[in-house]
């Protein structure tokens, strides 16, 4: 961690990144998916809680069982996209505590305390999410994160009999830079941070 990334790493990774909407017509196999995942698993979590869970989308039956619970604006482009991935968190993620974080009893941190478990299971499920997106542009894809869709619908679709939650959905593969929209401006550091 001694030196910085160089510019062009940077480039891909923010400065030039951006929220692709019009895919290529090119496979993403399966082994890149599970690169992902495996550089993903690094990010920082609350007591290693590690909450998010993953579900990879690539088949025109799992595309149409996603369809009918989108917005009408995603439509189009994630039935287009080589793969959506719906990113969840499981609220039962303290079980897995004992593996996760052996030192210490941590799952007594969550057990019986409904509120905090999901608060902790959003943040850091949110948390890995964003380190997801980050392992993609890495490892060369274009992504499309997104909300715009019934996560009710979408739990009961694929998650049924679990305690796991969708958050938001993530389309990939390599963008087509003719569906890219113009930048929209950022905040600068003055108008949202500052140092004390």
């Amino acid at each position: 961690m001694a030196e910085p990334l160089d510019q062009t790493t940077l480039d891909q990774l923010f400065d030039n990144a951006r929220t692709n909407n019009r895919w290529q017509p090119k496979e993403v196999p399966d082994a890149l998916l599970r690169r992902i995942v495996e550089h993903m698993r690094w990010a920082p979590t609350s007591a290693n809680c590690s909450p998010a869970r993953f579900v990879f989308l690539k088949s025109p039956e799992a595309k149409a069982r996603l369809r009918q619970h989108l917005s009408a604006g995603n439509v189009d482009k994630t039935m287009a996209a080589p793969v959506t991935a719906i990113i969840a968190y499981d609220l039962n993620f303290y079980e897995a505590l004992p593996k996760l974080f052996p030192h210490t009893d941590a799952k007594s941190w969550f057990t019986g305390k409904k509120q905090h478990a999901d608060t902790t299971a959003f943040r850091n499920g949110t948390l890995q999410g964003g380190y997801f997106i980050l392992a993609a542009r890495a490892l060369g894809l274009d992504c499309g994160p997104m909300s715009g869709f019934q996560n009710a619908g979408v739990d009961a679709e694929f998650f049924t009999g679990t305690e796991i939650k969708s958050n938001f959905l993530c389309n990939l593969g390599y963008g087509d830079p003719a569906g890219v929209h113009p930048r929209s401006p950022r905040f600068t550091f003055d108008e949202i941070a500052k140092v004390i």
